[in-house]
């Protein structure tokens, strides 16, 4: 098969063909990927910002067709369109009983850039390619567990259900599953590319009665607004922490760092009331480091910090969860797509990026 393929951090993607992809194993499917969405972990893994082993497939927020069923798949046949998430819920580990799916041992792939076995499944002349983020989507075909792969009602264009696979699932599923805002609540959201849209997206749709939205960029502040936001900060003109306090009185309910900044992560905490939620939505670099001091006063402020890997989603229960609500109009998916390109230029959507032009870019992989 064809893929993009980054052969050295800090360098461009090469496109290689003649790449060997393994048959699907049981629980598994080999899906034909039509198209994948740019998100910034494959852009700080491209950077080297995350180390990873190369040469390595990026991408992993892709819908496709399933083009192969290995043994033992329920529920899914050849010729399914279906939405691709990066962490398949096994349904039975530790985590996943105790409804924990964003930490489920499948998350594992993330890091590790391959199957649980050590295994990729991708090779080229012999030499191994992994499979990154957990998925590799930046190719004609990938193979996943027959769990990562959802399928998505008819009438929905594959091109569009893509940014469920990350930016939505992330952004919806850190308001809905993570935090769990209630109704009345007042949320800051603190970067507004495509997780960060979501992010003001599922804060609406949770009924936050106000949700203040920051970004340097004024087009994303103004995409927010559209979104749902009722208040919108420029962070290069005000501090996002002393705005929080003026437009709400005591803070919010609820911060959100949908970059992964230290820095972000420490804004939200001053900006959160006491009591107050500041989730880590974003991945920020390995050397970033939060500082929570003095920490007696964080402790008698009951304010909390916590993690957010995937939007705590369980992909088998919140993708048609998801859909469905794009399908009513309570989320719109297309307004995070602001550009559209052949896998060929994915150097130029991640210049793109790079740049903080637009919000998501869905690369064309196949048809």
């Amino acid at each position: 098969m064809r893929a993009a393929v980054l052969v050295e951090s800090g360098k461009p993607l090469a496109m290689w063909d003649g790449i060997d992809i393994a048959a699907p194993r049981a629980g598994q499917v080999r899906v034909r990927v039509t198209h994948c969405g740019l998100c910034h972990s494959d852009l700080s893994i491209a950077d080297g910002v995350f180390p990873s082993p190369t040469p390595i497939v990026l991408g992993h927020e892709a819908a496709g067709v399933v083009e192969e069923v290995g043994p033992e798949v329920a529920g899914l046949a050849v010729g399914d369109d279906v939405v691709l998430s990066p962490i398949a819920p096994c349904g039975v580990c530790y985590w996943c009983v105790r409804g924990e799916p964003g930490v489920c041992v499948n998350a594992m792939t993330i890091q590790t850039n391959t199957f649980l076995d050590g295994s990729t499944g991708l090779s080229r002349r012999g030499e191994t390619i992994f499979r990154g983020v957990g998925l590799g989507g930046f190719a004609e075909y990938v193979v996943v567990a027959a769990s990562a792969a959802v399928k998505i009602p008819n009438g929905v264009p594959r091109d569009v259900a893509c940014v469920i696979g990350c930016a939505v699932q992330t952004g919806v599923g850190a308001v809905l599953n993570t935090a769990r805002v209630e109704a009345g609540a007042t949320v800051l959201v603190m970067g507004l590319g495509g997780i960060g849209l979501s992010i003001v997206q599922g804060a609406r749709v949770a009924g936050a009665a106000r949700i203040i939205a920051a970004d340097p960029v004024e087009s994303r502040r103004q995409a927010a607004q559209r979104l749902g936001a009722t208040d919108v900060i420029d962070p290069t003109a005000h501090d996002v922490g002393t705005r929080a306090l003026e437009i709400t009185g005591v803070g919010v309910d609820y911060a959100f760092d949908a970059v992964g900044r230290a820095a972000l992560i420490q804004t939200g905490v001053g900006a959160t009331r006491n009591g107050g939620t500041t989730v880590c939505v974003g991945a920020a670099p390995m050397e970033d480091a939060v500082v929570l001091a003095p920490a007696a006063l964080f402790t008698l402020t009951e304010k909390k910090v916590i993690g957010c890997a995937l939007g705590s989603c369980n992909a088998l229960r919140d993708i048609p969860r998801l859909l469905a609500l794009a399908q009513i109009g309570q989320l719109d998916l297309g307004a995070l797509i602001t550009d559209r390109r052949p896998l060929s230029e994915i150097n130029e959507a991640m210049a793109d990026m790079r740049a903080a032009r637009g919000i998501r870019t869905v690369l064309q992989c196949g048809v």
